[in-house]
């Protein structure tokens, strides 16, 4: 085994204790969550080893990243999450790729996402991602719609062909009522989860939680968290 694959096999067996230990916590079973690997800058030979490990969920963020990473990994069976600010002129090349985009905040980027995933007969996961630093009607700092532009999300989803609606997703807030409350936003979370399924019984997934904050959200109850840093380390600086 290579370093590198011993340092990565290490990282993960930690993280898969610290998920262990908080869904026994949360009187959860292990199976309840996936674990999602954010690789981010790192290369496609660290997504290989990672494959080797038995991780079968990646994300990224930024398609420049992704795109090239995607084709090189496109032999492994991996399920490919995108969880950056997407924007319009991005969307054909993510669609390529990715099985999940669950960065979905308004309704221009629907409309593109389901004439891209049509263009390219393939069915989209989509996941809302909810800002819980927004106003009515504006977007969060990091992305994300406001609590209350849920619904109609949802619905345009729903509605769209080539597009799956799967859940929620959030990113815990550094701003609002939320900042540095992480347990409270999660729990917040859950609870447009719950209303969301009411009326979408499908919508099951909910993203939530990275390497700092995973225990917070398992607790709540997310099904996924996307861990970087705590199983890749530190990332190189963008070139």
């Amino acid at each position: 085994m290579t370093d590198r694959k011993a340092q990565l096999a290490a990282n993960l067996a930690q993280v898969e204790e610290r998920i262990t230990s908080a869904c026994a916590a949360a009187g959860r079973k292990r199976e309840e969550v996936t674990l999602i690997v954010v690789t981010k800058t790192y290369p496609a030979s660290d997504v290989r080893m990672l494959h080797g490990l038995g991780v079968r969920h990646v994300a990224e963020n930024r398609d420049q990243d992704a795109a090239p990473k995607a084709t090189a990994c496109a032999d492994l069976s991996l399920t490919w999450h995108f969880v950056g600010q997407l924007q319009t002129n991005k969307v054909r090349s993510v669609t390529s790729y990715a099985d999940v985009v669950q960065s979905v905040d308004r309704i221009k980027l629907v409309t593109a996402l389901s004439a891209a995933a049509v263009r390219a007969e393939r069915e989209l996961g989509c996941l809302i991602q909810v800002a819980l630093d927004a106003e009515s009607g504006e977007r969060g700092e990091r992305g994300g719609v406001a609590p209350d532009g849920i619904e109609e999300l949802a619905a345009a989803v729903d509605a769209a062909e080539g597009l799956r609606l799967e859940g929620l997703m959030t990113v815990a807030p550094l701003a609002g009522p939320f900042a540095g409350r992480q347990r409270a936003a999660f729990d917040r979370l859950m609870e447009f989860a719950t209303r969301l399924r009411a009326g979408h019984p499908a919508a099951t997934m909910v993203s939530a939680g990275m390497s700092a904050d995973l225990e917070d959200a398992v607790a709540a109850g997310a099904t996924h968290v996307r861990v970087g840093t705590a199983v890749l380390g530190v990332r190189p600086g963008l070139g």
